[in-house]
């Protein structure tokens, strides 16, 4: 892959990356702008909590999809590097966190990358969402599972993989990701952090 190559396969990643789905769902069937609704977030748990679970169902898949088709920008000129998958795909995690279509606003780059950790990674997409579901499952927290989904695919890929870019990229990704959820943070240590209504959190906070 030429460097001519891979600018217009990043650019066509951020292209697709920078769709806002949760925005343009919320406008166009809902009347409602997102950015203005709770967390003001466009991503899939603010669609989940402001606009419903069959509209938060369609913006986790759309920005799942984002990351996989953004990360395929990489073969449109025949085979490619393995490397080239991650590395073309940050344009998708770009475009999903800072949008043009909305001033460059966005999503807090969890779905979005997973996507791209799917077609680079399947081992560690794997190892991500286990994190992400069992975080669940004990906190009902969704911010915390995005946070440790992160964290531990930056230590498998450090120590397990021994993959020096996936390291790099996730570690600089988590970095970013708990720096987005800092509200969420100083919620959590307040005890006033939102709960998905299943889980042992969810649970014992009803006890």
């Amino acid at each position: 892959m030429t460097i001519f190559h891979f600018i217009i396969s990043f650019g066509l990643a951020y292209l697709l990356g920078s769709i806002p789905s949760g925005y343009w769902i919320g406008k166009i069937f809902f009347k409602k702008d997102i950015l203005q609704l709770g967390s003001g977030n466009i991503g899939t748990t603010n669609t989940f909590r402001t606009l419903g679970v069959i509209p938060g169902t369609m913006v986790l898949i759309i920005d799942l999809c984002k990351g996989i088709l953004g990360a395929s920008m990489a073969t449109i000129w025949g085979s490619t590097p393995h490397w080239a998958y991650m590395v073309v795909g940050l344009g998708a995690i770009l475009g999903h966190t800072f949008s043009f279509w909305i001033g460059f606003k966005g999503g807090k780059a969890v779905a979005t990358s997973v996507g791209v950790l799917l077609l680079y990674s399947p081992s560690m997409f794997a190892a991500a969402v286990i994190t992400f579901l069992l975080s669940i499952l004990l906190t009902s927290m969704v911010s915390i599972g995005s946070m440790l989904g992160f964290t531990i695919v930056t230590v498998l890929s450090a120590f397990w993989l021994n993959d020096w870019l996936l390291t790099t990229i996730a570690f600089i990704l988590t970095i970013f990701v708990f720096y987005r959820h800092r509200g969420n943070i100083n919620r959590i240590l307040h005890g006033t952090e939102s709960k998905v209504p299943f889980g042992f959190g969810y649970w014992f906070s009803k006890k």
